[in-house]
């Protein structure tokens, strides 16, 4: 007896203060979505280095399950949950075709039992695919060849069974639709325009990083419809997807085909952050029909299209104004429940605690250095000198704080490959410590076999620490490398004060553009600028890092604007300023 007694008292010590954290299901996720996404498989879009790259995100809801495809991915991903994606290898294209063309932009729609699949062409030979069972990687084809053909296409099916089709990617043309039979996939009539945008009204259509049309005209692709109590809410990428102010636009109407009315401002936009950007996407519903709507973040550093995915939750409100809410897009939110209102946030109250806190780092190669990784931006990064295993990066949240969740963002430094791989994986570490010297291990994956780009962890057990270092055990290819060592929780100090003085000046030249100022607050990292075109809808956001300025220049020239801010640090969000009216 005695001896049982001591084993047991051995294994409770073990799993008090020995064992790694234990995991229940996660119940938060955090952009961008963590999924394999695949290594470009175009030569000569690799010229600053091989690097992952996706975009144009469909997802759709079938069987209870969610379906994820994406650009040149060569399969797509189904979850359960929006949370675990597991991947499907599949080329849709035929042979004669290059690989690295394969379902770029793709449409993806639910007929009945059936899921269809198409791909962007401007060809007529690419084929319709159909299944009833895409979890097994069963397809055949619906139709040999869909002659209508279109670049960025999407399908749209009535509640009344009857077909559309839309397509369009230029900064010269708009976007078209067309209704098709759905027994033969056979245009009805000819094509009409949708929409084609209107820069010298809305200024965020305006292209370039500071929208201001400085050598291309803007771009308008990424059709998708959402039919929502009898109206239509036809949706539209722009201004270009390498922009940090790439955004959805939505224009509204009574019939499939127009004619259309704009919402002055983007509703899924995201200028400001860790990872920028949420144009061309998709919106779908959840098991408990919340809508969510998924869409392209942009890095563009090794190439324009270096791009990753977006999850963020949406909706209309009770004037049937689309929205999707992006404030605080790329921290922790919690996963769909239940049926839920996507007005009241999802995020979870979990801060930043590291923002440009001290790094310390196992090696560093050349000027990739440390606090990179603890910028908030995903363009930047630290790299060590090799990938071996003990590589390491260490930081410093400057004060013991309460963690509840860690990203982890790899970046691709001398990556060796051109297109999707199955068979590679991450592999780490990750400590706490509360004095830099005692370290508890929180998380072990020496044994993961899965491609996680970027990990998400959420503690099941939030914990005390100062410190937070990852170590490296396998990197898939190339350096151990980091964009984005994020650390989540609260800080154990005061959240900051709200801003004193906030001024928005509207130019008269051009009232698409205002110069917005306002005091620094002494212990805020960050500030979130909110406006919209009503007192009660200010559903867009921009956050903004060390500065107490901003230029902004995408209202509506027509309109009047509504404006507040907040202040955001490691122990909180302050009160909003008082609502300003801009004329």
């Amino acid at each position: 007896m005695k001896i049982f007694q001591q084993y047991i008292a051995m294994i409770l010590v073990w799993v008090l203060f020995i064992c790694p954290t234990t995991y229940a299901q996660q119940k938060t996720y955090c952009n961008p979505i963590n999924i394999d996404y695949g290594y470009t498989p175009i030569p000569n879009f690799s010229e600053w280095g091989r690097h992952r790259a996706t975009a144009d995100p469909v997802i759709v809801t079938y069987k209870g399950d969610y379906y994820l495809f994406s650009t040149n991915q060569w399969g797509y991903w189904w979850s359960s949950d929006m949370l675990n994606w597991n991947f499907v290898s599949r080329l849709f294209l035929k042979p004669w075709h290059k690989v690295y063309d394969e379902l770029c932009a793709p449409a993806v729609t639910v007929i009945g039992d059936t899921i269809l699949v198409f791909g962007s062409t401007y060809s007529s030979n690419f084929p319709l695919w159909m299944s009833t069972n895409p979890k097994g990687n069963e397809w055949k084809e619906a139709l040999d060849s869909l002659e209508i053909g279109g670049w960025d296409p999407a399908f749209f099916l009535d509640d009344d069974g009857r077909f559309y089709m839309y397509n369009g990617s230029s900064n010269r043309y708009p976007l078209y639709g067309v209704e098709m039979d759905r027994k033969t996939f056979k245009p009805i009539g000819t094509r009409k325009e949708m929409y084609l945008l209107e820069q010298w009204r809305y200024g965020w259509q305006r292209f370039g990083e500071y929208m201001d049309n400085t050598f291309l005209d803007p771009f308008i692709e990424g059709a998708w419809v959402t039919k929502h109590n009898g109206k239509y809410y036809f949706q539209y990428g722009a201004p270009g997807t390498e922009m940090s102010g790439y955004a959805d636009g939505v224009v509204v109407g009574d019939s499939p085909l127009g004619p259309f009315t704009p919402q002055s401002d983007p509703f899924s936009f995201k200028p400001g952050g860790f990872a920028r950007g949420a144009g061309h996407g998709a919106t779908y519903q959840d098991k408990w029909n919340n809508y969510w709507h998924v869409s392209t973040m942009g890095i563009s550093v090794k190439n324009t299209f270096e791009r990753r995915n977006g999850i963020w939750p949406a909706g209309f409100d009770k004037e049937g104004v689309m929205y999707c809410n992006t404030v605080f897009g790329d921290y922790p939110h919690y996963l769909p429940q239940g049926e839920a209102d996507h007005l009241k946030s999802r995020f979870t109250g979990w801060m930043l605690l590291n923002y440009k806190k001290p790094v310390t780092v196992s090696s560093t190669l050349g000027s990739y250095a440390p606090n990179n990784a603890v910028d908030e931006s995903i363009k930047t990064y630290w790299s060590a000198a090799t990938g071996n295993k003990g590589e390491w990066i260490q930081s410093d949240l400057g004060a013991p704080s309460t963690v509840n969740g860690i990203q982890i963002n790899y970046a691709d430094q001398d990556a060796a490959f051109l297109g999707k791989q199955t068979n590679i994986f991450h592999q780490y570490k990750l400590y706490s410590s509360t004095d830099g010297k005692k370290w508890k291990l929180l998380v072990d994956k020496s044994n993961n076999k899965r491609d996680i780009p970027h990990e998400y962890v959420e503690l099941e057990v939030p914990v005390t620490a100062r410190y937070i270092r990852v170590e490296n055990i396998h990197m898939p290819t190339g350096k151990f490398a980091i964009s984005g060592l994020r650390v989540f929780g609260k800080g154990m100090g005061e959240k900051p004060e709200p801003v004193k003085e906030f001024v928005v000046l509207r130019t008269e030249k051009d009232k698409r553009s205002a110069y917005i100022k306002w005091r620094p607050v002494d212990n805020a990292y960050a500030y979130n600028i909110f406006y919209g075109t009503a007192p009660d809808k200010l559903y867009n956001c921009i956050m903004v890092h060390d500065a107490n300025e901003y230029y902004f220049k995408g209202m509506d020239s027509q309109k009047t604007y509504y404006y507040t801010i907040e202040a955001v640090s490691e122990n909180g969000i302050s009160e909003r300023f008082s609502l300003l009216k801009s004329e």
